[in-house]
């Protein structure tokens, strides 16, 4: 009894010694985070009519593909958000962190064990030193341990912080993979529309080239024009032919590259063709200052530093020493009866202090190598910075030229139709050759094939835009997973499969 009154007495001061030691660990060694400079213009070099006026405005983040007003764009962005494989693959690594921030958390409370046992021993009767007892006995025993770690140095808090920025930088990049698979998607159905106008032209042009032939081959029987019309006539028409198989083998491949976006089969998948012109949407761009906040690969990028800062407390922790608070108690005996009496009662208690004192320069080595992974993490910031501050002034200028452009192609595909038709006009009078024909007709044909790769071309950098803004993704979203992580958690798993939306 005077043992157990001596084992609480010393459990009441366990509480008051852990408080004491939670005192002294209210430090971190890690540098005040800042997040690195990176050079921000006051505004885009590049305008146009493509600016929306009012730059504080927000793309629509769960369907800014509606922009474009077409239905068959917003179903396929809607599978892809369900069945990409890319997709899914983007959410498990997101998962995995989550789940690491919990096991790193774990070191934050003390753990507790339970370590019942049960024998049946035979001591050996030649064993050496052996002073008596029977050869046979039972070995029961009921214990249990606590074990905490005090965080003295903020190893743990600033390991848990590091896994904490690690999971909202992993975030952000399932928002970046999402969004880039949304743009590639929608890229890929903007090229596939501009083939289906190409196809329908150059299907026109074929009717229009046959007729030519027939006409030519009329002429030739009537002993009017020489057989060398008739061959310049089948050459132009062939060469029709062969660019038309040649689109719609291109046409071919966009097909099946949307099929595997879509997560389907591409044996299995088909679009139908469609002629329809797709709009051309403002763009809310705003100012580069912006572009920090929107950009989902920007905050994934500040968020690695973040957590490369944290490890560098974790390294210099290292050099201190670290205190572990353990108790211990349970019942002990060789006898099954009384077991739970006084006198099998067993406890042990108290602090252990570790603390390296040589360990060949590895803790040195750690905190450097932490130390340059965090001037690492800076630079790639810095440069994923710069990176989207290029692709938005791309894309600006693509818009701005390319309107332009598309705007003389389509006065230069006007001019040569008239030249065409003029052409047509006076060879049926004989009054040219069929060499102006066959020069006017691949002047036509080029302009108004020129005029529709530049309007795609147009649409293409329009839908890039958006992807070089960040779509409609804010920063906002990790400040509210931040805030409360189980809200997302619990929001994750209610929606799996649409862990993009």
């Amino acid at each position: 009894m005077a043992n157990m009154v001596k084992a609480v007495a010393v459990l009441r001061t366990a509480p008051l010694a852990a408080a004491a030691a939670l005192l002294v660990a209210g430090c971190s060694l890690a540098p005040d985070y800042k997040v690195p400079p990176s050079p921000v213009a006051a505004q885009y070099r590049t305008t146009g009519p493509w600016v929306s006026a009012k730059p504080g405005d927000q793309l629509n983040r769960d369907g800014w593909w509606s922009m474009y007003d077409d239905a068959q764009l917003g179903d396929l962005e809607k599978q892809l958000l369900e069945h990409n494989t890319d997709l899914e693959a983007a959410y498990a690594h997101y998962q995995q962190a989550q789940a690491f921030v919990t096991e790193v958390s774990a070191d934050l409370y003390p753990s507790v064990t339970l370590n019942p046992s049960l024998f049946r021993q035979r001591q050996s009767a030649t064993r050496p030193l052996r002073t008596g007892g029977p050869d046979y006995y039972n070995a029961i025993t009921l214990g249990g341990a606590v074990n905490y770690d005090v965080d003295l140095w903020g190893r743990v808090r600033d390991s848990v912080q590091a896994g904490k920025d690690e999971a909202l930088a992993t975030q952000a990049d399932l928002a970046s993979v999402q969004l880039s698979l949304q743009v590639q998607l929608a890229d890929s159905y903007v090229q596939l529309r501009g083939l289906d106008q190409q196809t329908a032209l150059l299907r026109q042009t074929v009717v229009a080239f046959t007729k030519a032939l027939q006409l030519t081959q009329a002429l030739h029987g009537g002993g009017i024009v020489a057989g060398l019309d008739v061959e310049r006539a089948k050459t132009q028409l062939s060469s029709a032919q062969s660019q038309l198989s040649q689109t719609l083998a291109q046409r071919a491949l966009l097909e099946h590259a949307i099929a595997v976006l879509v997560g389907a089969s591409a044996s299995e998948f088909t679009l139908p063709e469609s002629t329809a012109n797709l709009p051309l949407p403002a763009i809310p761009v705003g100012v580069p200052s912006v572009l920090l906040q929107r950009r989902p690969d920007i905050a994934a990028a500040e968020r690695r530093v973040a957590e490369a800062n944290a490890k560098i407390g974790v390294a210099r922790a290292a050099y201190f020493p670290s205190l572990t608070l353990t108790a211990q108690g349970g019942l002990q005996s060789s006898a099954y009866a009384s077991f739970f009496s006084a006198p099998n009662f067993f406890w042990a208690v108290g602090p252990q202090l570790a603390q390296y004192i040589f360990d060949g320069g590895f803790r040195r080595g750690q905190l450097e190598a932490a130390k340059a992974a965090t001037s690492e993490a800076g630079a790639r910031y810095r440069g994923v910075v710069l990176t989207a501050f290029q692709q938005v002034e791309d894309n600006l200028s693509l818009l701005a030229d390319l309107g332009t452009a598309l705007q003389q192609q389509k006065d230069a595909a006007a001019a040569a139709e008239r030249a065409l038709s003029l052409a047509l006009t006076q060879y049926k009078q004989g009054a040219v050759g069929y060499l102006d024909v066959v020069t006017a007709q691949t002047a036509a044909l080029d302009a108004e094939v020129s005029a529709i790769q530049i309007q795609t071309r147009q649409l293409s950098a329009n839908v890039q835009l958006i992807r070089a803004v960040g779509g409609g993704w804010s920063t906002d979203q990790l400040q509210q997973a931040a805030m409360a992580p189980a809200l997302v958690a619990e929001a994750d798993e209610k929606a799996p499969q649409n862990a993009g939306k």
